[in-house]
């Protein structure tokens, strides 16, 4: 075994620490910044190596012992081993680094947090437990610490032998109806045969016939459609779809998006469900959704019934494509945007539209920094600049960063 003894430097995007051997860049897991580490390389790469933790020589006064006795086998929390309030600075130096780095100056970042435990609402099991770190094992457990108490009530109850096996999402919250919902993944369908040209004859007997695609996705049953109280609203959304993970603190994050907004038109940018909609109502005489999951937009609707609204089922490039210019051309600009992209970012013809519109003011929240941190220095190489920028704790004992920015036009 070829041991190193390294100081960990500073926490990374993804919550490995950062050392040096040699000038050359090594990641370490489950390290605190300060710390001296002796470590063993279990990958190498040509710029950088990735190590594991033998033993810790000299451990930071910010290091604690993990409340969860399965922490490290077990495939969600990585940030654990750090005092909570320590956590949050931290990741507010990898949010700070990445948009140094891209060329955005921010003002002082804010963060928005809740219960550092008991939280989480939204819950994927695999085969009925958890996955593994670094692995496709299986973790049974009984409890989770990080888990709301119907998610722990239905672990409880539900041995591990007769859970269902794939993969399920629950979503559980005490305020939600049903309190507790399970969607389960199903199987996907063969792969169809390949497709065999028929002749003129045979199409106009049969018709002209195409494969069946394949299907993949979350079986529907009773329990998928949720209710749940935000904020005095109530929101419909489908437990296989997308939602928030921790509702305190997106209550939290409600009013930040809607500070300060107010006008004729607001346009929703991936607007999911419709739960900022929902409340940009409230400001907007008219507000304009875009999602290309239209499973989700159909929960949109029900959640803006008696709202003026108009909704666009289509991705963020096909709307700038094919309806921006006549929507707005038919009923004026748009007074603010909120924008929540998926992890990739936004599309490159929607950050361009954006950048061209001269919309006020643009709420951007992102589930990833280092996307937001690119699309944000186009938006101020386009005349924006950010006054609020805000780091939303949606995920404590995890790396995970979600943030939410202001951006008004010079």
């Amino acid at each position: 075994m070829n041991l190193s003894s390294v100081i960990a430097e500073k926490m990374v995007f993804g919550g490995k620490c950062l050392a040096k051997i040699d000038n050359k860049n090594v990641f370490i897991p489950f390290a605190v910044p300060g710390e001296k580490v002796e470590i063993e390389i279990t990958k190498s790469f040509r710029d950088y190596d990735e190590a594991k933790i033998v033993n810790v020589l000299e451990s930071s006064p910010k290091r604690i012992q993990p409340a969860c006795p399965l922490y490290g086998r077990c495939g969600g929390c990585n940030m654990m081993h750090i005092d909570f309030a320590y956590q949050t600075e931290l990741k507010k130096g990898v949010l700070a680094e990445l948009m140094e780095r891209a060329g955005v100056a921010v003002p002082q970042i804010q963060v928005v947090s809740g219960s550092p435990l008991g939280y989480r609402s939204r819950f994927q099991l695999h085969d009925g437990g958890m996955e593994g770190r670094g692995s496709n094992d299986v973790v049974p457990i009984d409890s989770c610490l990080v888990a709301v108490p119907e998610i722990n009530e239905w672990l409880k109850s539900c041995p591990m032998q007769d859970r269902p096996q794939g993969r399920g999402l629950l979503f559980g919250y005490k305020n939600a109806q049903p309190s507790l919902s399970l969607a389960l993944e199903r199987e996907a369908r063969p792969e169809p045969k390949a497709y065999k040209k028929m002749s003129a004859k045979e199409k106009k007997k049969h018709g002209k016939k195409r494969p069946m695609g394949r299907f993949e996705g979350i079986s529907q049953n009773e329990q998928c459609p949720v209710q749940i109280e935000l904020c005095g609203k109530t929101i419909l959304f489908d437990a296989q779809g997308f939602f928030q993970s921790n509702i305190e603190v997106l209550e939290k994050a409600i009013p930040l998006i809607t500070q300060g907004l107010s006008g004729k038109n607001a346009l929703d940018l991936y607007s999911g469900a419709g739960t900022f909609s929902v409340f940009l109502a409230d400001f907007f005489e008219n507000v304009v959704m875009v999602e290309h999951n239209r499973g989700a937009l159909v929960f949109a609707e029900q959640n803006m019934a008696g709202k003026k609204h108009e909704s666009y089922g289509i991705s963020g490039a096909d709307f700038v494509k094919k309806n921006a210019q006549s929507l707005v051309e038919r009923i004026g600009n748009f007074d603010a945007a909120v924008v929540d992209p998926p992890r990739s970012g936004m599309e490159k013809e929607a950050l361009d539209w954006l950048c061209a519109s001269g919309i006020p003011v643009v709420k951007y929240l992102s589930c990833n920094p280092s996307t937001q941190a690119r699309d944000i220095k186009r938006l101020c190489d386009a005349g924006y600049k950010v006054t609020d920028i805000s780091l939303l704790d949606f995920y404590p004992q995890t790396s995970h960063i979600e943030t939410l920015l202001t951006c008004i036009k010079n």
